[in-house]
């Protein structure tokens, strides 16, 4: 059943951003970038809608952007209770000895969730990052399984790990691409921009030497609604960001890899930022967590559960254009058998256009749903016989 949205005019530019089109279309002197990175792309948040790209599916080191799939693993645990934030990590000497960036843990010193992630989204530091992986993982290689299946269940074929921090290894590669699909993955968590978007800081705050964190990525300070995402340099990946910043309820997300300068990186960044929020605007549809129906469950302790949007719900249009007879259509997977966990896939909400898909976001389950014990089910089956 589709719900008619009124808002007035332009289907056809909405169906050639969903389609890709203005990948093609789109050159790079129209945004003004310069051809000296590697790699780019730029993309609309909420919908995934690609608005620019540039080799986006070449191989590339990503250097410490890896840190993007450290944190989404982080931020997931803690979402499951697997740790929480003040809960205490000590670092193993394999940590402390991490090189490159780093807030020079000592082995053996203990420092909090929350503090090791201000570590590695503001300073990027490696001990950090390592750190966190051996806490939640027990060891770098079972933690860096975790980072190559999470890979595999977003979709994304271009992206092998080979450590936590992305320090120079053989077989560690990603994309423009791929690192903008996880930096959307893991902003889903949106509390991660506390970090991330935060300019400095101070570690070891009690002592007598406290330690200034100074956010890798100067986009935060001085670009307008900057608030992410991480950095990268290695003398082969040169110098990587993977950025995104949010205006207008509109959040962008760019990637650019294999630039010559920090300076040629930032202002490319600043380029598709500009060119996002000066052309495009988004209508939002949907609120995150909203209730959109119920889905019958098979031998759960409830009969039904609800299915709620994973994400808000949005359409990106070029600025100024009146969209009108668009429809939304609730498309509910089931029924579904118990057990079921909060987040479970429920089914999509399809955004169409002439009976064209336009937008597709993923519905999940809103809480857990246990098997029905015996006495249950055989209460129920007594109601069935009785017609009840």
């Amino acid at each position: 059943m589709g719900k008619r949205l009124k808002m007035a005019g332009l289907l056809l530019c909405i169906f050639t951003l969903s389609n890709g089109i203005t990948m093609n279309s789109v050159k790079a002197e129209e945004i003004g970038l310069t051809p000296n990175a590697s790699s780019a792309m730029l993309i609309e948040q909420s919908s995934g809608q690609m608005l620019y790209e540039k080799d986006s599916r070449e191989k590339l080191p990503p250097a410490s952007m890896t840190k993007i799939m450290t944190m989404l693993l982080v931020m997931e645990a803690l979402e499951k209770g697997e740790l929480t934030l003040d809960e205490k990590v000590t670092a193993s000497e394999h940590a402390a000895s991490m090189g490159g960036s780093q807030i020079f843990l000592e082995a053996g010193e203990s420092m909090t969730v929350d503090d090791l992630l201000k570590g590695v989204a503001i300073a990027s530091g490696n001990d950090a990052s390592m750190a966190l992986a051996e806490h939640l993982a027990g060891t770098e290689d079972a933690f860096v399984e975790k980072m190559n299946q999470r890979v595999k269940s977003l979709g994304l074929t271009d992206t092998h790990f080979v450590n936590p921090t992305g320090l120079p290894a053989k077989d560690h590669y990603s994309t423009a691409h791929d690192m903008a699909m996880m930096a959307r993955e893991l902003l889903k968590h949106e509390n991660i921009t506390t970090y991330t978007g935060t300019y400095e800081d101070h570690l070891r705050q009690q002592s007598d030497d406290p330690f200034w964190l100074v956010n890798t990525n100067r986009l935060v300070k001085f670009y307008d609604g900057a608030d992410g995402l991480k950095t990268g340099f290695t003398s082969e990946a040169k110098y990587c960001l993977t950025a995104t910043a949010k205006r207008n309820g509109m959040r962008v997300i760019a990637v650019v890899m294999g630039a010559p300068t920090s300076k040629e990186r930032n202002g490319q960044i600043v380029k598709m930022f500009d060119y996002a929020f000066n052309r495009f605007e988004t209508h939002k549809l949907y609120e995150k967590d909203v209730a959109v129906g119920t889905i019958r469950v098979e031998k759960g302790q409830r009969k039904h559960v609800n299915a709620v949007t994973e994400t808000p719900v949005s359409i990106l249009t070029p600025k100024g254009t009146d969209v009108s007879t668009l429809t939304t259509f609730i498309k509910l997977d089931g029924p579904l058998n118990a057990p079921l966990a909060k987040g479970d896939r429920a089914g999509e909400i399809h955004v169409k256009q002439d009976g064209k898909t336009v937008s597709k976001t993923t519905l999940v389950i809103q809480e857990d749903v246990d098997d029905a014990s015996w006495w249950t089910l055989f209460k129920r089956s007594l109601a069935a016989v009785s017609g009840q």
